[in-house]
């Protein structure tokens, strides 16, 4: 049975503090753009990054990717591809004491399904739809290589 419910608030720093996070990211590419998250939240804080979260236990993946989906986006998707395994490692977490944070996320290419419109959960100040080539944006190294595997940006030579 699916855990229905995030890791308590006091269990959730010794959880960081432990182990690496499983979780899903997703590539969500529309007929306008990709569209990316403003962070609220330590990691990666004012950057814009893919949308994402932990798998919860006995969660299948693909269902981790549709309900974050909805949770973070406030829509429905329908799974492209799976881009594969990452890692992600960062110098800070929401605790002080917790030594960073380490992710294991799988990336996924996925496309919103039906007419809603995003909306943008606590951890986002703002969703954006970004053109390609992101002249303007300087993109994470983690969101760059998302892209560069989702084939929609060139491949660095």
């Amino acid at each position: 049975m699916v855990e229905d419910k995030p890791v308590p608030a006091e269990e959730w720093e010794t959880v960081v503090r432990s182990v690496p996070l499983v979780s899903v990211d997703l590539v969500v590419e529309t007929d306008e753009g990709v569209v990316l998250g403003k962070r609220e939240n330590e990691p990666a804080r004012g950057e814009w990054f893919v949308p994402g979260g932990t798998v919860r236990k006995h969660e299948q993946l693909t269902d981790a990717v549709h309900r974050v989906a909805g949770d973070e986006l406030g829509i429905p998707v329908t799974i492209e591809r799976q881009l594969g395994v990452y890692e992600h490692f960062y110098d800070v977490a929401e605790f002080e004491e917790a030594g960073g944070k380490h992710y294991v996320p799988i990336g996924y290419h996925v496309r919103p399904s039906g007419d809603a419109e995003l909306r943008p959960d606590d951890q986002h100040a703002s969703l954006e739809v970004f053109e390609t080539p992101f002249a303007d944006l300087d993109l994470h190294p983690y969101v760059e290589a998302y892209l560069v595997d989702a084939g929609i940006l060139p491949e660095e030579t």
